[in-house]
């Protein structure tokens, strides 16, 4: 929209330095917009060609639920004993580069297993553990802090790396991070750059589970949308009859 717009004003008579100035500028600033936006280009293409809002780990609801059930189990056993984690489950957007920091693991997730990763004094305590279509693929992975501020606030500085990582990683993909946290033993997730802090087990499980659930996409105006809404409804309704 800024290079038509800039075309336009170029293209008017009576303004000769202008045309000069946007003549001279917009070469660099081909190339200067897309490497100044780049996160957020990405981030957009990224939404712009996700189908929905499903985990990557297959289609088998059983399996969601398997690991769902195994990740929950572990966060609530490490919160009891107040051992510090952060297990991010891969979703459309690939970690690929994440996984490549930490140790290869590619075992089949169980509950047992993240408690023994995250067990204080081993070796692959330190780091987040990357799970992917059912699978542990690394532990001990190095993940991004965020960089919003939002964990600047007065009462969220006692928040740790662990959850600025967890918090880092929501913001540049669509993965969903669990967060047990060392202090206070309290279960955070988080997703799109938000944190919800304070889970309890049954919590916990609904949230991940939301997330598996696909999303209705919506094309088209807001009343056209009602339409079709209202037209599914009564033929819903119909069939039940």
């Amino acid at each position: 929209m800024l290079i038509i717009v800039l075309s336009i004003l170029q293209s008017l008579p009576g303004l000769p330095a202008f045309s000069w100035l946007v003549s001279t500028a917009l070469p660099a600033l081909l190339v200067a917009i897309p490497v100044i936006f780049a996160p957020e280009i990405r981030r957009a293409l990224e939404r712009l060609g996700r189908a929905g809002s499903m985990f990557s780990m297959g289609s088998d609801a059983t399996e969601i639920e398997l690991t769902v059930r195994a990740i929950v189990a572990a966060a609530q056993r490490l919160s009891d004993l107040h051992i510090g984690a952060l297990i991010v489950m891969e979703r459309t957007t690939p970690l690929d580069e994440y996984i490549e920091t930490g140790v290869n693991i590619n075992a089949r997730i169980s509950s047992e297993m993240l408690q023994q990763i995250f067990y204080p004094n081993t070796p692959l305590h330190d780091g987040a553990v990357i799970i992917t279509n059912g699978q542990i693929m690394a532990a001990a992975c190095v993940m991004p802090l965020s960089s919003s501020g939002t964990l600047s606030r007065s009462f969220d500085r006692q928040l740790g790396l662990r959850h600025r990582a967890a918090l880092g990683i929501s913001e540049v993909s669509d993965a969903v991070a669990i967060v047990v946290s060392e202090e206070t033993g309290a279960i955070s997730v988080t997703h799109n750059g938000r944190m919800i802090r304070r889970l309890d087990r049954s919590r916990l499980t609904n949230i991940l589970m939301a997330f598996h659930r696909p999303r209705v996409s919506r094309i088209g105006p807001p009343w056209l949308n009602r339409m079709v809404s209202w037209i599914t409804n009564v033929g819903n309704q119909m069939r039940g009859r």
